[in-house]
């Protein structure tokens, strides 16, 4: 083994290599990264206003730079990872992490409506890619049978964003300007950059990377099964989510000072889950997938209900936030999945996510549009995770297929 460049592959093979406070400090340096990007991803939710009256447009086509990010990580998480498949992972996060804090830093001075979403599209591009090599570094770094654990806590960065990163730039954007949450994304951007030089180790690509190889990822039926249970089965958070403010001043009836707490609850909510998902995928991970399916189902279908009371409904949208448990198993089985296709695998786990945030979001405005109500987003995120367990049941339906040949070839092959 070469010491001073090792592969993944030769670094899962001897995980306990790595002195405990190494793996800690490469997982919190991975971590601060996911913080950067959560942050700036969610932000901008919050201060759509600000940014509609400086640049001279509606709310509406404001709400257009989210929409031009969430693009920037479809596509990028692909391209991206195709084209630096044979990169050095740590030269990578960094090449990655920096072209980030440039596109918010950039942002921050975009002259006009345009610009700014050019610059958004662009801030959005290294996302996928990035927690998909990140993904993968944490599983490669970790002790035996906490892979999965070790993605969740890379997840933790993201998800812990909600929480915290975003109140914080929200806060820097209402008192010095929206522009200011931009610096402030950026700057965190810039320090994930020093900690991922420091305490991240020179892992090699798998040999025999290249772009060719990654894309044989798309090949794989199992690779399209667990994203179609991401992008479908995921969506019913983002369908609730997207409207929740006007769901709970108008069906609720709580007053808009009190909607900031029940968005906290969110918050804890994904980071609760993100925990406890990442534990039990590592206990069992296909029984993660189809249990935590059902759990969403379950808990879509109650915010209809819950959705008509304050108290229940904060407790039901907690609820709702833990569904992204989800997130690490499918990250795992996605990296089981591709074979020698890691890295393309990994970051479209991410383009995943996102392609769930516009299907979720846009069949719940369909349903509030017919006249269904404020409450309807919850039977249609309830249906989208019908949908995904459906997806799930063919996946394993497949998967079995595929190996009964194998299994009566080897019945039947001769002993000796």
């Amino acid at each position: 083994m070469n010491v001073s460049s090792p592969t993944l592959d030769s670094v899962d093979s001897t995980p306990a290599s790595s002195p405990p406070v190494n793996f800690v400090r490469a997982i919190l340096a991975l971590g601060v990264g996911g913080f950067a990007i959560g942050t700036g991803e969610f932000v901008i939710m919050g201060l759509l206003p600000e940014v509609a009256r400086d640049i001279g447009v509606s709310i509406p086509q404001a709400g257009h730079v989210i929409s031009a990010y969430a693009l920037g990580v479809v596509i990028g998480a692909p391209v991206l990872a195709v084209a630096a498949a044979s990169w050095h992972r740590r030269m990578l996060l960094i090449a990655l992490m920096t072209f980030f804090a440039l596109g918010n830093f950039a942002s921050a001075v975009a002259p006009g409506y345009f610009s700014l979403n050019v610059l958004r599209f662009a801030s959005g591009l290294p996302h996928g890619t990035y927690f998909g090599v990140a993904a993968l570094v944490a599983a490669a770094l970790a002790p035996p049978g906490r892979r999965a654990r070790a993605v969740g806590l890379v997840m933790l960065g993201l998800t812990g964003a909600t929480l915290v990163g975003v109140p914080i730039a929200a806060w820097l954007g209402q008192v010095f300007g929206w522009r200011a949450a931009f610096v402030f994304v950026g700057i965190i951007a810039l320090i994930a950059v020093v900690l991922l030089r420091r305490d991240i180790p020179d892992l090699a690509a798998a040999a025999g990377a290249s772009p060719w190889r990654e894309l044989g990822a798309l090949k794989r039926k199992q690779v399209w099964f667990t994203l179609g249970i991401g992008a479908i089965g995921f969506g019913g958070m983002f369908s609730v989510f997207s409207y929740i403010k006007p769901t709970l001043t108008e069906v609720a009836g709580m007053s808009v000072a009190g909607v900031p707490f029940v968005l906290a609850l969110f918050g804890l909510g994904m980071v609760t889950g993100n925990l406890v998902g990442a534990r039990l995928a590592d206990k069992s991970l296909m029984r993660t997938i189809g249990g935590l399916l059902a759990y969403a189902a379950v808990v879509l279908t109650m915010f209809t209900f819950a959705a008509h009371h304050v108290v229940t409904a904060g407790i039901n949208v907690f609820l709702i936030g833990t569904t992204v448990a989800i997130g690490p198993a499918l990250q795992i089985r996605l990296m089981d999945v591709a074979g020698d296709a890691q890295t393309l695998a990994a970051a479209l786990n991410h383009s995943a996510f996102n392609m769930a945030n516009a299907l979720g979001a846009w069949l719940g405005g369909l349903a509030i549009s017919a006249g269904l109500g404020w409450t309807s987003t919850g039977w249609v995120g309830a249906l989208l995770a019908v949908v995904g367990m459906g997806i799930f049941g063919w996946s394993i339906a497949s998967a079995r297929a595929a190996a009964r040949p194998l299994n009566a070839a080897t019945r039947e092959a001769p002993v000796g």
